[in-house]
């Protein structure tokens, strides 16, 4: 999935129109949120299904993405991953989602990710299984979107999928040990709230303990945003464990999160 890397524009309009052409066709990966938030899906989804040989999956998706009452651009790449789901299951159709997951734009990937969180016919350990590839995935896009797919499947299936997680934490991929506490996050940001987290946080302990001392900056921030999250509803708990943490943990690492989590409480 390596591209080269570029210096993404800082506003739409500045956007090269060749660049944004590329996009739009799936030719090449966004640099950026701006190019992200850029890209013409219906003119994406067009090529890309083009490409794949599935014209005939367009039609249903974008009815679909017509119904959809706040297009958002999350709400949008979640009808499409799971409308094409919807359609490749009705021709059993196997090959789409491979086509999606290994495309060599970013956007097609965050499809596939809403084919794994919508596919009823996985078991919850299944859809997390399956969403791993995605959360060690280059591309910041991918990787965010895949924690919001999988992230109903979590909300349901809560001790579960803190047992499956927590071997995550301890992975090699950083990209991978930061998913564990960005899927569970108990507020999160543009995704619903796990209140079974707000209210006992100490349920995802064993993820945020192998995190405590992660050497990795992009862990560090979700490890402290997970807490910061929690302090919102159950500030004794953070205040108790960012304590507990620097008595145990005399690390930049450590020092540094704990400083994350208790943001909101030092005001």
């Amino acid at each position: 999935m390596e591209q080269i890397k570029r210096k993404g524009s800082k506003t739409i309009q500045g956007i090269p129109p060749e660049i944004l052409e590329q996009l739009n066709q799936g030719k090449i990966e966004t640099a950026n949120l701006v190019e992200w938030l850029a890209i013409d899906l219906v003119k994406i989804l067009t090529f890309v299904l083009d490409q794949c040989k599935r014209p005939q999956y367009l039609a249903p998706t974008l009815k679909a993405l017509d119904a959809v009452k706040k297009p958002t651009i999350t709400l949008k790449n979640a009808t499409i991953g799971q409308t094409l789901l919807a359609e490749a299951i009705k021709a059993d159709d196997r090959e789409l989602f491979q086509f999606l997951s290994q495309h060599p734009a970013d956007m097609p990937r965050c499809w596939a990710t809403y084919m794994v969180g919508g596919n009823a016919n996985w078991s919850p350990s299944e859809q997390l299984n399956a969403i791993q590839v995605f959360a060690a995935d280059t591309h910041f896009g991918v990787r965010e979107t895949a924690w919001m797919a999988v992230r109903p499947t979590i909300i349901d299936n809560l001790a579960l999928s803190l047992t499956v997680l927590e071997p995550w934490t301890l992975h090699v991929d950083a990209n991978i040990r930061r998913f564990a506490t960005e899927s569970t996050r108990p507020r999160g940001v543009w995704c619903a709230h796990i209140e079974a987290l707000k209210a006992t946080p100490a349920l995802a302990l064993p993820l945020l303990e192998n995190l405590r001392n992660d050497p990795v900056k992009y862990v560090q921030d979700s490890v402290g945003n997970w807490l910061n999250d929690a302090s919102k509803t159950q500030p004794d708990f953070v205040r108790n464990i960012a304590a507990t943490w620097l008595e145990e943990s005399d690390t930049k690492a450590t020092a540094y999160i704990v400083k994350k989590a208790l943001r909101t409480l030092n005001g």
